[in-house]
């Protein structure tokens, strides 16, 4: 609207805009550029997908779910073995046992062969479809509550709700994380599958070793996700301002570097509170070993490594989201034909 760039909007201007734009070129800024989860980089801390009312009523929003959670289930699996060496490096590597990346993959195949690399992929490929089904339900409930009399919420209150969403997935869902952990840090032999990784845990170490690192993987959603929004929203904005004369389309590849670059910067403010609850995961399961508190591990890892080590194994985590992207993104729109699901 502020054509002469005052920072401000005068009667001419505010007029002007709304009589020279048509109304559909709103709702195509919205269609594309909706912050969709097609876009799945390991972590499911993302702000879940907004529906309209029209594609509730005509259930295109589960057919896109289920086109995500099979996107996800894909992407994870093609990029399993960067995942399970960035586990390694985040829970094994530190000053005095440098780890890198060809190193890291050529010790787990030595331990366990190729087979090896994809430990712990079926519980993460398993957890996709729970999770995205309790985030979406609880976000509708949320934003339903925040909402009360008013006709839409502001930024800031989707924001709060997607948040609560999220917390309220992870909750009901973390003990899966915790096996994922426990079976990708599994040596040879050591579970027969998730079933037997579940019953020795309980056995062994109780109902309250499920919930180990439960405090910084919540404490995570709110960078992660506040970082994803406000980058994705400002490269958003840049590109309207700049490009967008004719057509709010801004093309596939914009598309997915903005969502790439946003997910990426909300992966690096949330990743000390990812290798905090990795850790803490991890040495529940070393009897006698010191279970520290979140703050103690912070302070134990600051002091012995320095800031470095609140970041051992991101090189893997930066390496696996361009093939992740890239994945997940073709089979998101083969999944779409097949399910006839309409992108208008």
């Amino acid at each position: 609207m502020d054509k002469d760039g005052t920072m401000t909007v005068d009667w001419h201007e505010w007029r002007d805009h709304f009589i020279l734009n048509p109304l559909e070129n709103m709702e195509e800024v919205v269609h594309y550029w909706k912050h969709s989860t097609v876009l799945d980089i390991g972590e499911c801390l993302t702000v879940p997908d907004e529906f309209s009312e029209k594609e509730k009523r005509t259930g295109m929003w589960w057919k896109q779910l289920l086109a995500g959670a099979m996107a996800g289930a894909v992407s994870r699996t093609g990029t399993a073995p960067l995942d399970r060496l960035k586990v390694f490096m985040q829970v094994h590597a530190s000053k005095t046992n440098t780890m890198n990346v060809f190193g890291g993959l050529k010790g787990m195949i030595q331990e366990g062969g190729v087979r090896s690399l994809w430990r712990g992929n079926g519980i993460n490929v398993l957890k996709i479809a729970p999770e995205s089904a309790i985030k979406f339900m609880a976000y509708e409930q949320i934003k339903r509550a925040i909402r009360g009399q008013q006709e839409t919420l502001r930024v800031q209150e989707r924001f709060v709700a997607g948040s609560l969403a999220g917390a309220t997935a992870q909750t009901i869902i973390y003990p899966m994380e915790v096996l994922k952990t426990r079976l990708t840090l599994r040596k040879t032999g050591q579970y027969s599958g998730v079933a037997d990784c579940a019953k020795k845990i309980l056995q062994k170490e109780g109902i309250r070793a499920f919930y180990k690192g439960y405090l910084p993987n919540v404490l995570g959603i709110i960078p992660y996700a506040g970082i994803d929004l406000a980058i994705y929203e400002t490269l958003k904005n840049m590109w309207l301002q700049k490009y967008s004369k004719n057509t709010a389309d801004p093309g596939i590849l914009v598309l997915l570097a903005s969502g790439t670059i946003s997910s990426t910067c909300g992966q690096i403010a949330s990743y000390p509170l990812a290798l905090v609850r990795t850790r803490m995961q991890a040495q529940a399961s070393i009897e006698g070993a010191p279970q520290p508190s979140m703050l103690g591990l912070f302070k134990h890892i600051l002091s012995r490594e320095g800031v470095l080590g609140l970041y051992r194994g991101i090189a893997p985590n930066f390496m696996k989201v361009i093939p992740a992207v890239s994945i997940s993104y073709v089979v998101y729109e083969n999944m779409k034909q097949v399910l006839g699901v309409t992108s208008r």
